[in-house]
């Protein structure tokens, strides 16, 4: 199994509860970290500001990402994504609730590897967090992290409030 944290970002707290309670049910060892918001996720994925130390906050192995959140959207965490060295090749996992086909469309266009739709029973949720585990973080390759000229793994800074997403 790839170690290394899983960034989960989701602004339902119900849903990050079930979602851990599923990584749990699956045997996952890997770190769960729940983060509420897209603006918070631009900061940890950035290392910026309290995320500044990567031995404290480290960059993800698998980010799975909600795209109906408050402040910044998942598209717009997703785009931001793509466009960092440190992470564009970040194995990215769209999970939401939502099935409209503009909403898969947009995720694939801006690069998302997958696009799951919560189921709403918890077995079945159980049943998908295991075929993450068995592919994401058994069978599936990582490249290694993009290492900046002073020798630290990092992303470049994210935007800042009310500034727009580059795409």
């Amino acid at each position: 199994m790839n170690p290394g944290t899983v960034v989960y970002v989701e602004d339902e707290e119900d849903d990050v509860f079930l979602v851990n309670y599923a990584f749990k049910e699956a045997g996952i060892p890997n770190a769960l970290v729940a983060i509420p918001d897209g603006e918070v996720a631009l900061d940890y994925l950035g290392g910026v500001g309290k995320y500044a130390d990567r031995a404290a906050h480290p960059l993800p192995i698998l980010l799975l990402l909600d795209i109906n959140m408050p402040l910044v959207s998942g598209l717009d965490v997703l785009r931001w994504v793509r466009s960092q060295p440190a992470l564009h090749t970040l194995p990215t996992l769209v999970l939401s609730s939502s099935s409209q086909t503009a909403d898969i469309r947009a995720a694939y266009e801006l690069g998302a590897n997958g696009y799951l739709v919560k189921p709403s029973a918890l077995e079945k949720l159980v049943v998908m967090v295991t075929a993450i585990r068995d592919y994401w973080l058994v069978q599936n390759q990582l490249p290694p992290p993009f290492i900046d000229v002073e020798g630290i793994t990092r992303a470049e800074p994210p935007l800042k409030r009310g500034s727009t997403v580059p795409g």
